[in-house]
């Protein structure tokens, strides 16, 4: 048997939780856990011996985490959403530190093959004009950003196909003038992992592709799968799609 690999789980909410409740199926030792409650330090995290860390925490703090994880030498696979305006930054520190990060706006396997499907769909529909697309997503109560990352990354995976679509904006937000962007309906429940819909519709028909996630394990195995991954890696910028192209 393989040695386990040694990760930091940043953050330890329900998702930090959920990790680490998986992290031995997937031949992975958990030898830190950084909260409110145990902040995380540079100084921390290298005593900790953690060859990767994963990074799920609230958007406010994602940024100040990221950028300790590069100073200290640990890769990182970032799963927190809502913190893109860091971007440049964080991905310029990582080439200059020769890093290495993995960001997802959702790790799960099933949302990552979604992504994949969209854009076919939208490739499709580019020819077919008529019909009208539109987006919903549904999480629980505690989610702070909206919309979600991941409607995000299928709003940007149509308008990359669809020629005449120049992004998104959340539907109650929309100009009349704003015929040419995604709109993204944005909804918070209670106790809802995490819904994504995208409908195209035409006066003679509708049709749609649906994700929901039943808990949060799949996210918690596509995490895992991702630090693995990162873990034995050259220093650089890393997505889903490396990890799955690597198996």
């Amino acid at each position: 048997m393989s040695t386990p690999t040694p990760i930091a789980i940043i953050g330890y909410g329900k998702m930090g939780k959920a990790i680490d409740a998986l992290a031995e199926k997937h031949q992975v030792q958990v030898v830190a856990t950084f909260s409110s409650a145990n902040t995380l330090t540079a100084e921390k995290l290298k005593e900790s011996g953690a060859a990767v860390a994963i990074e799920f925490s609230l958007p406010k703090l994602a940024k100040t985490h990221i950028e300790i994880c590069l100073e200290s030498g640990v890769p990182v696979a970032i799963g927190t959403t809502g913190w893109l305006e860091h971007w440049k930054t964080l991905n310029d520190l990582c080439t200059k530190k020769s890093g290495s990060m993995l960001y997802a706006s959702n790790f799960s396997i099933g949302v990552n093959v979604f992504f994949a499907i969209n854009r076919k769909l939208a490739q499709l529909m580019q020819g077919f004009p008529e019909y009208a697309v539109e987006m919903e997503e549904v999480h629980h109560t505690q989610k702070l950003d909206a919309p979600s990352g991941t409607a995000i990354t299928l709003a940007e995976g149509i308008s990359d196909e669809i020629a005449d679509l120049k992004g998104w904006k959340l539907k109650d937000e929309m100009e009349p003038e704003d015929s040419d962007v995604v709109p993204i309906t944005a909804k918070r429940e209670e106790d809802v992992k995490g819904i994504h819909a995208v409908t195209y519709t035409s006066e003679n028909d509708k049709i749609e592709i649906y994700h929901e996630a039943f808990n949060r394990n799949g996210f918690a195995s596509g995490a895992l799968m991702a630090a693995k991954f990162l873990a034995h890696q050259k220093p650089g910028i890393y997505t889903m799609e490396d990890v799955f192209n690597s198996l």
